[in-house]
């Protein structure tokens, strides 16, 4: 008998272990709490050469602009699939970049190891074949480009700070550079200048008064080689991590209308070998902690720059190339989309993942271009979630994480439901709270079918780099087409159900939303 009851209770325990929790989530369509740029999903290509290598290992291979297969069919197709992606052309060692093009360089040399040099190296070259074959590319795919260009030509270190860089930054390579592109008729969509040279910066720092005045010079350069207003590139920094003092002065310095884009960096995730990495990134409570840096961006933007927008101009989660056997798979997805979904209530326009190609926090596979699991959650994110944001509540359990934006196409709603328990599911219900200053009023859905995509790992292993929607694996087709991603449906009177350590978007066509008409 006591067999028997220890094995009933045994079964007890596991059958309430399956049960899914009742969730209410109340979605505000009267008004919208932000906007996005059309273009909000980014992916960067990087300059690191092969030798780049932390913690023992060399995890770039060759992914770096200048060695990388432009021609891989998998790369073009999966920057074709988005129609169209921004894709951000910069990183650490931009500011010892030279390009080969005019008269203001003599010597153009490749990128070597050097001890004394930044990030480790000395300065490489970018030669305009390499440039004419990456915007190749960029047509071909019908990439958005932004271009971050070499802030410390120029400069000088300062003998009492090591990190400082004086002096104005000369701007002739890069006015040959943009001429080289004007009549190649290359689109550039915007221009940033340096990489985490504000606040105290990372390897070398420009003072906000100085980084002010070169920002000016870059505008009116812009202006100068693209008088058409209608197709002049924005211009955009600083690039770096947030620093409120600094980033006031920078922005009372430069002025009105000069910055288009504020760029900040984020790394919230610590170092790529820290063995707490994947812990940090199915804690809510942890993730929580960077919403501080977005809400100050946002109001910096307000208060200081309102002719500007907040945009994450880098964002890798963990620093040093990624976690080696995390940030490529299916669990690295709470971070990226949560930080999607984060950052777009902030009022933030832009969000460009660290990287699209190399090193281990890659959107597609550093060696088989095949994309990972965060390359498929990007993609929906970009034809699903529209620029409007929603306000969304619940107040269920924090590891399940909810976002709410106007449909990308119309009409209704599209949501974002990240569940990163490994216990339990929910099951969903949306109220549609039309009630500005009121209790939740909660309306029927209409007739039209819900459309859902289910996001869940292979064999249930979230650190796999294999991810099925709606139970089938997503693989490529035998042409190496990115495959078709399509919903299941619904009946929109019942919940939404929400399994454990997964992810799930949804299309709601008959919420009444008023900010998405």
């Amino acid at each position: 008998m006591k067999i028997k009851a220890v094995s009933f209770l045994l079964l007890l325990t596991l059958f309430s272990l399956c049960l899914a929790e009742d969730l209410k989530v109340a979605v505000q369509g009267v008004t919208s709490i932000g906007t996005t740029d059309d273009n909000f999903v980014c992916a960067t290509l990087d300059w690191w050469p092969v030798n780049k290598c932390d913690y023992d290992q060399c995890p770039w291979g060759k992914a770096g602009i200048l060695n990388l297969d432009l021609k891989n069919k998998i790369l073009s197709n999966a920057i074709k699939a988005f129609n169209s992606l921004r894709i951000r052309v910069g990183g650490s060692l931009q500011d010892q970049v030279l390009y080969k093009v005019g008269n203001s360089i003599k010597k153009c040399p490749h990128f070597k190891l050097r001890k004394d040099g930044l990030f480790g190296f000395s300065h490489g070259c970018l030669f305009m074949d390499r440039w004419n074959e990456l915007n190749q590319l960029f047509k071909q795919t019908g990439a958005v480009v932004t271009f971050a260009l070499n802030a410390l030509i120029g400069r000088h270190k300062s003998k009492t700070d090591k990190v400082l860089w004086e002096g104005d930054w000369h701007s002739e390579n890069a006015r040959d550079l943009m001429k080289y592109t004007i009549t190649k008729g290359y689109n550039i969509e915007s221009y940033e200048l340096g990489n985490e040279l504000c606040g105290s910066g990372v390897s070398a720092r420009v003072a906000a008064e100085q980084y002010a005045k070169d920002i000016v010079v870059l505008k009116n350069l812009v202006k100068e080689l693209y008088p058409n207003a209608t197709t002049q590139p924005k211009v955009l920094g600083p690039a770096g991590f947030y620093d409120k003092k600094w980033f006031q002065i920078f922005l009372e310095q430069s002025g009105q209308d000069v910055v288009d884009g504020l760029t900040h960096h984020i790394y919230n995730l610590g170092a790529g070998n820290d063995p707490a990495l994947i812990t940090r990134i199915q804690d809510p409570f942890y993730l929580n902690q960077i919403a501080q840096t977005y809400k100050d961006m946002e109001m910096t933007v307000k208060e200081f720059g309102p002719w500007s927008g907040a945009w994450v101009g880098e964002a890798g989660g963990a620093y040093n190339s990624g976690g080696k056997t995390v940030s490529h798979t299916f669990v690295n997805g709470f971070w990226y989309l949560d930080q999607l979904g984060m950052t777009s209530t902030f009022n933030h326009k832009v969000f460009c993942r660290q990287a699209l190609i190399g090193g281990n926090y890659a959107l597609l596979n550093t060696t088989t271009f095949i994309p990972n699991p965060d390359y498929y959650g990007a993609l929906l994110w970009h034809r699903l979630m529209g620029k409007n944001v929603l306000s969304v509540k619940h107040s269920g359990s924090p590891y399940l994480r909810v976002y709410s934006h106007c449909a990308r196409d119309k009409p209704g709603i599209s949501m974002l439901l990240i569940n990163m328990s490994n216990k339990t599911s929910f099951d969903v219900s949306v109220i549609n709270d039309e009630n500005l200053y009121g209790e939740f009023v909660a309306k029927e859905d209409g007739g039209k079918m819900r459309e859902e995509y289910h996001l869940t790992p292979k064999d249930g292993n979230i650190q796999s780099d294999e991810i099925l929607l709606n139970g089938t694996p997503l693989k490529l087709t035998n042409s190496s087409d990115i495959p078709p991603m399509n919903p299941k449906l619904f009946n929109p009177s019942s919940p939404i159900s929400v399994a454990a350590d997964s992810i799930v978007f949804v299309t709601l066509r008959d919420f009444d939303a008023p900010a998405c008409a």
